[in-house]
């Protein structure tokens, strides 16, 4: 998607950094991610890496322990029905969306569950 009519708007962290979500392994995370989310690989080090789509970044680092499928990130959107066909056409699947009331605000969502367990919720304000 051209950067002047972007889809990824935003990034926050469920836990503690969007830039160190916990993976097991950084060269599937990223493979896994670039192929489905279609970000681009920015930035790597012994143990992290740093993924970006339309300038919004998100990060993995090595861990030892924990639970990823209690961490994850929410993602705002523009367009979350077209970001949803745009995942399923990669054949994965996506929750079905819905619309959630949040912070005094009406918002349509859909959730991701990656294979490394992390959750992705991407939601779009409803005007």
């Amino acid at each position: 998607m051209a950067n002047e009519n972007p889809l990824f708007l935003s990034a926050s962290p469920y836990q503690r950094d969007v830039l160190a979500l916990p993976v097991t392994d950084l060269d599937r995370a990223s493979n896994w991610y670039c192929e489905h989310f279609e970000m681009t690989e920015t930035k790597r080090t012994d143990d992290t890496v740093i993924l970006e789509r339309n300038r919004i970044q998100i990060g993995f680092a090595l861990h030892t322990g924990g639970d990823p499928s209690q961490d994850g990130a929410a993602i705002r959107v523009r367009h979350l029905q077209a970001l949803q066909n745009e995942f399923e056409a990669r054949g994965f699947k996506v929750s079905d969306s819905r619309t959630e009331e949040r912070d005094g605000k009406t918002l349509q969502v859909f959730f991701v569950v990656a294979p490394d367990q992390l959750c992705y919720y991407f939601y779009e304000p409803i005007e």
